[in-house]
């Protein structure tokens, strides 16, 4: 039987990947999920607690097939939503690029189906997750992790009460400074190559975008540094330098900028 759970909203590029390896799993595993013991009562909660104890054992596929079934052929279970979010979970605890995106996939068919659900917060914060795992490195591109803060970010308008709050605030912060530390690496080269205009307008778009950034400290120091050779480079005053060295003194009691930084303000405020 055909899920109602189509891929409505979903790309069509997921949606691809979900059916190719859905339609394969069941037709080698259905007849084990799909055969249950005769006289079984309440099918739907053995089905489910099957799924759940293999999902303990990390055996994803027969995982999938018990939760499939549920959400296949049971649509008026009270298991039903909590078998869709334990089939994104299974593609999330295997891992695995292609595993990512059909979880993002079940939760995304979650929050369209089952909008107002009480566990609709958990479904929106798994799809965020399904994307910052999927996060590169800060010198690469960083698609995913914007795509997981405009999760996350939907998250925190939706649900402003949700006990899951605290986490999602931390998986904010860090999808955050992944993408800051992206964009300071671009100044920075900037810096090393005396581009100095091009890192002065890189270090300070991060700091607009992102001011609570995590190693602002580099980025303070950087920025004032910018200025300052630039400033020396064309004989005017590097004034302008000074309240970002001081934001730097100011902000982080512990910093390898720290004395350098002090040394510029002292320069700076007692030019000779």
């Amino acid at each position: 039987m055909i899920s109602d759970f189509g891929s409505r909203g979903s790309r069509i590029w997921v949606r691809r990947i979900a059916v190719l390896v859905l339609t394969a799993t069941i037709a080698g595993c259905a007849a084990k999920t799909n055969s249950l013991p005769p006289g079984t009562a309440d099918a739907d909660k053995f089905l489910f607690d099957r799924g759940t104890e293999s999902a303990k054992d990390k055996k994803w596929l027969d995982a999938r097939e018990y939760f499939r079934n549920i959400v296949d052929n049971y649509p008026q279970s009270p298991f039903r939503p909590d078998a869709k979010l334990a089939l994104g979970d299974t593609y999330i605890s295997q891992g695995g690029t292609e595993n990512l995106l059909l979880a993002a996939n079940e939760f995304r068919e979650f929050l369209t189906f089952y909008p107002t659900h009480a566990r609709a917060d958990y479904a929106q914060l798994q799809l965020a997750r399904s994307f910052m795992l999927q996060m590169l490195a800060p010198e690469r591109d960083q698609s995913a992790t914007r795509d997981a803060i405009k999760e996350i970010e939907i998250f925190l308008q939706r649900f402003p009460n949700s006990q899951l709050m605290p986490e999602a605030r931390k998986m904010e912060r860090q999808a955050r400074d992944r993408l800051s530390e992206a964009n300071y690496r671009v100044g920075f080269f900037y810096y090393r190559i005396k581009w100095y205009t091009g890192a002065i307008d890189r270090f300070k778009d991060v700091l607009k975008i992102d001011p609570a950034y995590t190693n602002r400290d580099a980025l303070y120091y950087y920025l004032a540094e910018s200025i300052y050779l630039m400033a020396k480079q064309t004989n005017q005053t590097a004034s302008e330098a000074l309240p970002y060295y001081e934001r730097l003194v100011k902000e982080f009691e512990k910093s390898e900028y720290l004395e350098a930084a002090q040394k510029r303000i002292t320069e700076l405020k007692n030019p000779s």
